[in-house]
């Protein structure tokens, strides 16, 4: 069925801080509405909030406004950025799930039973069921999923546990149950995180050809360009809700060229008001000056003189008093907030030597997947891209070259004086229950406590994310406190693993920035189309089924 969700003065926060307010929306069939705003903005919990109007389990209840559905029995479906691989759930399991069939399932066997008692009302319950069980493709899930799994090159069995899937085999898992859903309204947090080219370009397809409305969260900016056909910007630091027609590339145009205006009426205002106040203080010097000059020149006799520089005096102070007023009555423009930049620096630790790091016949046997034989020499200064599709060994070759990962043979060498710096795909280290503040300063002890919280709030994580645990952050906030490590300690072999996962466009494109002015080595796997346009790399290295080729 066709639907449309629509959102009255939403308003939420976290703890004491107010993310958004007062925000409408509505997405009708056929709109794809991107979603964008800096880490911590509150994306994902529009999206929960969202998602409230039909899966309550999943959603949060808006702390004000209505969020609604019509048809009110309109299916949503919200697909978070982490999906939850539950211990025991197999792919199968995962993607009925995800789909929405597993729920529909217990509803119709729930109604059926029912049936079967004889309870009140139970023949309207059972068709409402049925219905929606079918609306979501229940019918024929198994084979759709069979078919769906083998064009992705999804080879696991769907009866594999999840928790036992590589990071590409679950990329592919969590696509697959994507391209298997039939809600009525599409909510999507990153859908496009771990995806390969292929992947993108699928999801891509998907979305472009779906008849139901979407809202979606992505820092992709080629798959923004490709896809959406308005964007809702959620301005934190302005606390403001702006929505733009057309896609991504018109608002990008939109709003700077709001952005100008806005400096410009600035500027004008903010220029009268200095005119007019420099007018104030001259016809108040020469009132002053009139007193002054009325007292010491004015004889007791001279009746005509005093009257004269008395009203000349008053003349003036109305003068002033009159400036005054046109302060006043002008329209205030308020100085359009500078918009928050990261500014971004690698510290590079003194150079390694002239080889960098070594694979002489490296081979990795897990299960069916064999890496290898892999010889490669990475060399001081070197800026190699790595691409390849989930699951080909990326991610294996990263930790082959840095010795994380033993070998079944050959051999792996770091050169001497190597200082690694690493960005992985799981931002490991801030996934505990302490502090962040604690958890970023074991990984530089000899930093004291306020450098580390002055440091942290260059990246946007200030006092209310410092003494938070620091699993408790955004993904996006985890990345940020990733790169604010290589900041705060010298590298001089820079490893990026996806680095713009999660991360927010103005991050991404400083981390571009930076990368432009780092003189050290670089390894770097990503998928961002525009990414690898923007970072000047000088080996391109392509990995496929555990070999890799050099162009």
């Amino acid at each position: 069925m066709t639907a449309t969700l629509v959102a009255k003065e939403l308003a939420a926060g976290h703890g004491e801080r107010s993310l958004f307010a007062g925000l409408d929306l509505v997405v009708a069939p056929g709109d794809v509405v991107g979603l964008v705003g800096v880490n911590g903005a509150g994306k994902s919990t529009l999206l929960r909030t969202l998602a409230s109007a039909s899966v309550p389990e999943l959603g949060v209840a808006p702390e004000h406004g209505t969020v609604s559905l019509s048809p009110p029995t309109a299916t949503v479906g919200y697909l978070p950025q982490e999906p939850e691989r539950r211990p025991g759930e197999t792919v199968h399991e995962f993607l009925a799930r995800r789909t929405g069939v597993a729920a529909a399932q217990a509803a119709l066997d729930a109604a059926t039973q029912g049936l079967v008692d004889g309870a009140p009302g139970a023949d309207d319950a059972y068709a409402l069921t049925l219905d929606r069980w079918l609306d979501l493709g229940g019918a024929d899930l198994d084979e759709r999923a069979e078919e769906v799994a083998e064009s992705l090159g999804l080879t696991v069995g769907l009866q594999q546990e999840m928790t036992s899937l590589s990071g590409g085999q679950a990329a592919r898992a969590g696509l697959a149950s994507l391209l298997l859903s039939r809600y009525d309204v599409f909510l999507l947090d990153e859908p496009t995180n771990d995806l390969d080219l292929d992947g993108l370009e699928r999801l891509e397809a998907f979305v472009t050809g779906l008849r139901a409305g979407t809202v979606l969260v992505s820092h992709d900016r080629e798959f923004l360009t490709r896809t959406v056909t308005s964007v809702l910007e959620l301005d934190l630091h302005q606390q403001q809700v702006r929505r733009y027609g057309g896609g991504y590339a018109s608002y990008l145009e939109e709003r700077e060229r709001a952005r100008r205006h806005a400096r410009a009426e600035f500027e004008e205002y903010a220029g009268t008001v200095a005119d007019l106040e420099s007018r104030a203080r001259m016809q108040r010097a020469w009132m002053e000056k009139g007193v002054k000059n009325a007292r010491r020149k004015s004889p007791d006799n001279d009746k005509a003189g005093k009257a004269f520089r008395t009203e000349s005096t008053e003349k003036q102070a109305a003068k002033a008093r009159q400036t005054q007023r046109l302060i006043e009555r002008l329209d205030v423009v308020e100085e359009p907030r500078k918009e928050w930049e990261l500014r971004m620096e690698i510290a590079a630790a003194p150079r390694s030597g002239s080889v960098v790091a070594t694979l002489r016949g490296a081979e990795v046997k897990r299960g069916d997947f064999q890496f290898g034989p892999v010889d490669l020499q990475i060399d001081w200064a070197d800026r190699v891209t790595i691409t390849g599709a989930n699951g080909s060994g990326k991610s294996t070759l990263l930790a082959a070259l840095l010795g994380r990962l033993p070998l079944d043979a050959g051999q792996a060498t770091l050169g001497p004086g190597v200082v690694v710096g690493e960005v992985d795909q799981a931002r490991k280290l801030f996934h505990g229950d302490v502090p962040l503040l604690e958890a970023f300063g074991a990984a530089v002890p000899e930093m004291p406590p306020a450098d580390v919280r002055t440091l942290l709030a260059k990246f946007g994580l200030k006092a209310a994310h410092v003494l938070r645990p620091a699993a408790t952050l955004s993904p996006g906030e985890r990345t940020r406190a990733a790169l604010a490590l290589l900041q705060g300690r010298g590298v001089n072999l820079l490893v990026l693993d996806e680095p713009t996962n999660h991360l927010d466009l103005v991050a991404i494109e400083q981390l571009e920035s930076a990368l432009a002015s780092y003189n050290g080595t670089l390894l770097l796997v990503t998928h961002d189309r525009r990414m690898l346009d923007a970072v000047a790399t000088t080996r391109r290295i392509t990995v496929e089924a555990g070999r890799i080729s050099e162009s």
